[in-house]
């Protein structure tokens, strides 16, 4: 056979199997699964679970400073707490007793000297610019003295009283009707406003450095239990 019929031949064959030669197709690589998206919390969920991590955390306070005594809203036991207020009731019926002797007792001698005082602070500066400090100290000391049971008396008569604002209101409530009836109904007595002023500072003087404490030691107030929260 002859090259030409060979060349033919070989020919036929490639034309009848086209794809014997070609490379196979390869087959696209099946696509990575993608993770689920992460279920995302409501926002109401998040606060709920804020307010539990608080109040947990106060419970836990609450806890800590019962086992280490620090505690202070325990209150005394009842015949303690009665004895004391009965005590505290005597001392402050003994004050209003002198209280009344020393404002509202009249004074004839004095009724050329004494003056009505609407204007704070014009009876301090008289009292300040008097010759003798003595008298000074006698004036000013002694209205603010006078408020001082006031302040601590009271809260542990009345536990509602508690508190700087209230002590005060309450103090220059009841001073400023003294003053009222020294003006209106006692001879050789003026109504003062400075004294008003004094007085309610030594109640909140007696206040602050010992009638809250006594409050607090006879009607303190419990824990209150903490709020379960959803």
């Amino acid at each position: 056979m002859g090259r030409a019929a060979l060349s033919t031949r070989a020919a036929a064959l490639r034309a009848r199997t086209p794809f014997r030669d070609r490379p196979a197709a390869a087959e696209p690589a099946p696509k990575a699964a993608r993770p689920a998206a992460p279920a995302r919390e409501s926002r109401r969920e998040r606060k709920a679970a804020e307010r539990r991590a608080k109040a947990e955390a106060r419970e836990r306070d609450r806890d800590r400073d019962r086992r280490s005594g620090k505690d202070e809203r325990r209150p005394l036991p009842l015949p303690l707490r009665l004895l004391a207020m009965l005590i505290a009731f005597g001392f402050m019926v003994a004050f209003a007793v002198v209280l009344a002797r020393l404002t509202l007792e009249p004074s004839p001698a004095s009724e050329s000297l004494i003056h009505t005082n609407l204007h704070p602070g014009r009876s301090l500066e008289a009292y300040l610019n008097q010759p003798e400090l003595r008298d000074a100290v006698k004036q000013i000391g002694g209205n603010i003295l006078l408020g001082v049971p006031f302040g601590v008396l009271v809260p542990v008569v009345a536990p509602r009283t508690r508190g700087v604002l209230r002590v005060a209101l309450l103090t220059a409530t009841v001073m400023l009707l003294v003053e009222v009836a020294q003006g209106a109904l006692v001879t050789g007595r003026a109504f003062d406003i400075d004294d008003v002023i004094l007085n309610t500072s030594g109640a909140l003087i007696g206040y602050l450095l010992l009638g809250r404490r006594m409050s607090r030691a006879v009607h303190a107030r419990k824990r209150r239990p903490a709020r379960q929260t959803a």
